[in-house]
């Protein structure tokens, strides 16, 4: 999906500055921002792709517009109202008003430190070898979708070369659109700035990208 969160290679955003000592949250409603939306993803009506895909889809002036808790209460709304737990017209007023879906579970107090600790572990076996090894030369596709991918558009259609087979994981394209795990191998790719960022790049530098399998294209 090419939306307003594949920043890389954009020009007019200006310089990246990280803050220095910044603090885990600028603002109180931050923890609860971030506290909502583990909770919301505990219910076990979605999963973490499909989160990620739909603050992916916030429409681009209000993405750009907003900070990052912002973007997660956002999607979080929409989440919420996609699976029948709320309705807009209740975030809208701020309560209650009639019985929405029934949550698989739900996160209590006592369970926050034992579910941060589990994390959520998305690698998975598959039944076949991995098509490529260390040392290849490959080429990621050329493609555009609507829908949820992490091949970012600046690495599209680009040559590189495998630096490591890092594991099978479940595949996020398919998994944020309902489609099932259907788990991948995913190798960490290097390429040459010049590659990527094309005439006058720094030609010391290099970029690599974790890729699932069929995002490539042996060369």
């Amino acid at each position: 999906m090419n939306g307003p969160h594949d920043l890389g290679g954009q020009m007019g955003f200006g310089a990246v500055a990280p803050e220095t000592n910044e603090p885990y949250f600028h603002a109180e409603w931050e923890k609860r921002a971030l506290g909502l939306t583990l909770s919301g993803g505990a219910l076990g009506a979605w999963n973490i792709d499909e989160s990620r895909h739909t603050r992916e889809s916030i429409p681009p002036a209000e993405y750009l517009g907003a900070s990052y808790y912002e973007i997660w209460t956002r999607a979080l709304e929409v989440l919420l109202q996609r699976h029948g737990f709320v309705t807009s017209g209740e975030i809208d007023a701020g309560h209650k008003q009639a019985d929405g879906a029934t949550p698989k579970r739900t996160l209590s107090a006592d369970m926050v430190a034992g579910a941060l600790a589990k994390g959520g572990p998305c690698d998975r076996p598959v039944a076949t070898p991995p098509r490529f090894s260390a040392g290849d030369k490959v080429r990621t596709r050329n493609f555009n979708p609507t829908t949820h991918t992490r091949l970012p558009r600046y690495a599209r259609a680009k040559s590189g070369v495998v630096e490591a087979v890092q594991g099978s994981f479940v595949f996020p394209d398919d998994n944020a659109h309902g489609r099932g795990e259907n788990p991948q191998w995913v190798y960490t790719v290097v390429f040459d700035g010049g590659e990527i960022w094309g005439d006058g790049a720094d030609p010391t530098l290099s970029v690599s990208i974790d890729a699932w399998e069929s995002y490539l294209e042996p060369v």
